[in-house]
């Protein structure tokens, strides 16, 4: 059986993949992958997700320069989430932020937490 054969995809055919920062520990980012995508991050060392709302694949900082180089990868009991410790070269989110967690609850609202990265 194969490392892909073990990921159990959902109805769409994705699987969420949570990346970590290998350093620090940080979670930096959720985002979805499709067997393409788990296929050519393993064949490459770098990150590649699915994007629902493009209906395509893309490596992670292709157009930025934001790279994610996987370091390792892990997959949860269930077998349908991926956890990936990565090395992130720029800002993981698309706000220009480290991480895209940075809204904290406070009381009864959300703060912003982290300014961008500049």
């Amino acid at each position: 059986m194969s490392l892909i054969d073990n990921i159990t995809f959902n109805d769409a055919g994705l699987v969420p993949a949570i990346t970590q920062d290998a350093k620090s520990k940080r979670v930096l980012m959720m985002a979805w992958m499709n067997k393409e995508a788990v296929i050519q991050t393993l064949e490459t060392g770098y990150a590649h997700y699915y994007s629902r709302s493009r209906q395509t694949q893309w490596k992670k900082g292709e157009s930025s320069g934001h790279v994610q180089k996987v370091l390792d990868m892990y997959l949860d009991c269930d077998g349908d989430t991926l956890l990936l410790l990565i090395e992130q070269t720029g800002a993981a989110c698309h706000t220009n932020r480290e991480s895209c967690f940075y809204k904290q609850k406070q009381d009864d609202d959300w703060v912003t937490i982290e300014e961008p990265m500049e």
